[in-house]
């Protein structure tokens, strides 16, 4: 085991924090979102990055990196309680299947197909081009004052329940690829596959139902103690000891730190909680995207601009159609469907690096599947706004348009009624004067 030097960890911590904040403030200045910021310091101090690494011990970036993982899905766990969960409805449940299930089979489809890649690499990366960021899109729908419009609704359902569908799919996928990996192959068979659902299913299935009833009481009797410190430290530590019962059965830490925030949720300090954890959360997250720009090889850029481009455009389509058709099949109007269409279509986000980092965990995705997906995200996080901003005008347009051409429609139909009634009426006047 390498000794590493407290000196060389400060120093290490020093700079990612200097490098960070002073590209996050520029991600400010220039009003786009701060993890973009994040994701360029990291390649400005990684070791991809000529001349030099500015960071002398990886390994402890990716040690920082993993604590955010788990800090950053338990605090966004902590927005699910499950009485929430309960109130979206199956119309949103059904529309966030359709969207991660047809979005994940599109992606597969074409890195297998199109771009040849392996088995693994096109399993995440069709998982991660399925992502929708729910901070970025709520942020933006708050910042437009449309959050309350019946289309945002639909949009934040959606997104609460994808989010959990993918981290459940991202528990089965790193299970399957942890099996393989320890077989030596990716080939599975019916029965490994089998428990590797079933693993993930019950884990999800025991924190829902024992969880529930017990981890609550638990942080209200410490939250009843009214010391702050207190009640941090045991909500860390539930957050902490579910990712580690995660990872001792083969699961994802994100799914056990998700559902952690899940059942914080349900208590009556709930609101306290997530106040305290917030700048924990800031803290770590910002070390987890500066981890994942540093991991990023921009020397491989050229071999995977354009695939990434293509991908970009591939996820757009694939999760604006597969949207706008199921919140059509829902019974929602055309003008609902195509908004919540536009405003579900960009994905990326801090999920979508949290998958594209597992499939690097596991070992069994490439060098340059993490940059890439690290690419999109950036590309993705920049257009969203947009997206959101023009597509939501252009549903506006082709609507008012359809009731122009409807009303004009109904006008030239009542005057070929009135002229064809008139001239009956004048051939019959005709009629009786020649008589």
């Amino acid at each position: 085991m390498v000794a590493i030097e407290i000196g060389n960890v400060v120093q290490d911590f020093t700079v990612i924090m200097v490098v960070a904040s002073v590209m996050a403030l520029a991600s400010y200045k220039l009003k786009q979102p701060m993890v973009i910021g994040y994701i360029i310091a990291g390649m400005i101090i990684g070791p991809y990055t000529p001349p030099f690494s500015l960071v002398l011990n990886i390994d402890v970036l990716n040690l920082f990196a993993e604590i955010g993982i788990i800090l950053l899905l338990f605090v966004v766990g902590m927005e699910f309680p499950i009485e929430k969960l309960r109130n979206i409805g199956k119309k949103a449940f059904l529309i966030a299947l359709a969207e991660a299930l047809g979005t994940l089979v599109i992606g597969v489809i074409v890195g297998l197909q199109g771009l040849h890649y392996s088995l693994f690499n096109s399993l995440f990366l069709g998982l991660a081009i399925s992502v929708t960021s729910t901070v970025i899109v709520m942020r933006i729908l708050e910042e437009l004052d449309i959050v309350k419009e019946e289309a945002s609704t639909v949009i934040l359902g959606v997104a609460v329940i994808e989010d959990i569908i993918i981290i459940s799919i991202l528990a089965i996928l790193q299970s399957v690829a942890s099996s393989a990996t320890s077989t030596g192959g990716a080939h599975l068979s019916i029965v490994e596959l089998a428990t590797t659902i079933g693993t993930v299913l019950a884990f999800i299935a025991g924190v829902i139902i024992i969880g529930s009833r017990t981890i609550p009481k638990f942080v209200n009797y410490v939250g009843g103690t009214n010391q702050h410190d207190l009640l941090i430290v045991a909500v860390l530590g539930v957050a902490f000891g579910l990712s580690f019962i995660a990872f001792e059965i083969g699961i994802s830490v994100a799914t056990g730190a998700f559902f952690a925030g899940v059942l914080i949720a349900e208590s009556k300090v709930h609101s306290v909680t997530r106040v305290l954890a917030l700048p924990i959360r800031d803290m770590f997250a910002a070390i987890f995207f500066v981890s994942v720009g540093a991991l990023m090889d921009i020397r491989q850029l050229p071999i995977f601009i354009i695939p990434a481009i293509v991908l970009v455009v591939v996820s757009i389509a694939a999760k604006f159609f597969t949207v706008f058709l199921s919140a059509r099949l829902q019974g929602f109007s055309t003008l609902t469907a195509l908004r919540t269409g536009f405003g579900l279509s960009s994905s990326g986000g801090e999920l979508a690096l949290v998958v594209a980092k597992g499939g690097a965990d596991s070992g069994v995705t490439s060098s340059f599947l993490l940059p890439m997906i690290g690419t999109m995200t950036v590309i993705t996080t920049f257009i969203t706004p947009y997206m959101i901003k023009i597509g939501w005008r252009f549903a506006d347009i082709i609507i008012s348009k359809h009731l122009f051409w409807s009303s004009y429609s109904d006008i030239i139909k009542t005057k070929i009624r009135l002229s064809y009634f008139d001239t009956v009426k004048k051939i019959r006047r005709f009629r009786f004067f020649k008589k």
